[in-house]
């Protein structure tokens, strides 16, 4: 990969983020014919704040957001601000969880037809042990997949343990999903390779789905078939805590990007098995979206940001470039929250993310997506996002030099500055080659 990473030898860089993809910047600012409104909603298992919404449990989630479901917004990626791993387990702000919502522009391109507003709904299921392993993640895929023929779309999956701290292991207090069902839930036919394992009363995964009345859902959402891919990274580390990670995005996501799937969700095994050596690198498994109606390949942008925490609300994310990114066509399909915690200079909490958006391929010539089979309704209809930008989104950068051009100061002076790299690195369709390029 063409790009020029700094070695991990140094768990102290401060570089307030890296922007990868598969284009150079005047083809990410290309104008397509869809567009996306974004909005960023934050939510606390433990109380509301000025800019924060409280729920007691997750599973409320459907119930706050019937509002902007009602005007076309839907669910597009939930994740924690924070994650609860190691010497984060005891901030409060592992509390905070962010949903993002999404929902397209009307374009003259896109298909006249008018399909009905899906309905979130969330499904608890408890794991087998007390953490996370590629045997379980893998059935939990088949599930997905059972799920998904009965006619419903996969959103994402958010991990819970709702008493007691072990060995670091994912943790959230019991309030954070006090509401179990009464007796355990049934597994669809086929899927039996959870229940034949014992149960841990704590782990549980919160997924959620989008249904429709019969008839109305959209092409694109019926028949999905979801897929696993591998996750790896190089981590360094201070003790057990993860204090710095690496990985090749593009490389890791590019094939599956190319046959038009969309990534949707992701599970790391940031844990290590007691009594192991701690290891220098990390796995876990993507979980990508087929949709049954052949939709065209799709280039990438991958966002590695810095979270600022300030008090008790968020005080810069990737929201500002998220909002602009939306003007061009591009569409957020998942958040990857990372255990690296630090302190800025003005000693606000600090934690990394990294942003996964996609955008069909645009043809050299007319500007259209390459393959005309799924225009511009087929991603856009059930995964959608926008410039509405919610009251928690607010500016700054973890960098001293933080500015604003544009009215978008992310990555230390603004989004215009950040993006200007990716005019040095590339992808170039046809040789099949994938640049890194960093900020």
């Amino acid at each position: 990969m063409g790009c020029g990473l700094r070695k991990l030898e140094d768990p102290e860089d401060s570089s307030p983020g890296k922007i990868y993809s598969t284009l150079k910047r005047p083809q990410v600012e290309t104008k397509t014919d869809t567009g996306y409104d974004y909005v960023l909603l934050d939510f606390s298992l433990e109380g509301s704040r000025p800019t924060v919404q409280y729920v007691s449990t997750l599973s409320e989630l459907p119930q706050a957001l019937q509002s902007y479901y009602t005007q076309g917004y839907v669910l597009a990626a939930l994740h924690p601000i924070i994650l609860s791993l190691g010497r984060s387990r005891s901030l409060p702000f592992s509390l905070l969880y962010r949903a993002i919502l999404a929902r397209p522009r009307p374009s003259n391109q896109m298909a006249s037809t008018c399909h009905s507003a899906p309905v979130l709904r969330v499904e608890d299921w408890p794991l087998p042990g007390d953490s996370l392993t590629s045997d379980t993640v893998r059935a939990l895929i088949d599930r997905v997949n059972s799920s998904a023929r009965g006619g419903v779309q996969f959103v994402g999956s958010v991990l819970q343990q709702v008493s007691g701290i072990t060995n670091g292991r994912v943790h959230s207090p019991k309030r954070s999903c006090r509401s179990p069902p009464r007796t355990p839930p049934q597994t669809p036919p086929g899927d039996r390779e959870l229940e034949d394992n014992t149960y841990s009363p704590d782990l549980r995964l919160l997924v959620f789905f989008h249904s429709w009345p019969p008839g109305c859902a959209p092409l694109d959402s019926l028949g999905c078939q979801y897929h696993q891919g591998a996750l790896s990274m190089r981590v360094s580390r201070k003790g057990q805590v993860v204090s710095a990670l690496e990985a090749d995005w593009l490389e890791l996501t590019a094939a599956y990007y190319r046959k038009g799937w969309s990534l949707v969700d992701s599970f790391v095994y940031w844990d290590t098995p007691k009594g192991e050596p701690v290891p220098r690198s990390l796995e876990g498994l993507f979980v990508y979206e087929e949709s049954s109606t052949s939709p065209p390949p799709n280039d990438t942008i991958v966002v590695e940001q810095w979270t600022v925490i300030e008090g008790s609300n968020v005080k810069t994310d990737y929201g500002p470039l998220l909002h602009t990114l939306a003007e061009f066509g591009w569409l957020l399909t998942c958040v990857l929250p990372t255990p690296i915690i630090r302190h800025d200079s003005d000693g606000n909490l600090a934690t990394k993310q990294v942003v996964f958006l996609q955008r069909p391929v645009r043809s050299s010539a007319s500007g259209h997506p390459r393959s005309q089979t799924a225009a511009a309704h087929s991603d856009v209809s059930s995964r959608s996002v926008s410039r509405v930008v919610s009251g928690s989104a607010h500016t700054g950068d973890i960098s001293p030099t933080a500015g604003g051009i544009g009215g978008f100061p992310v990555f230390g002076g603004g989004y215009s500055s950040s993006l200007s790299h990716l005019e040095e690195g590339g992808f170039e369709q046809e040789e099949g080659k994938a640049e890194v390029t960093c900020m």
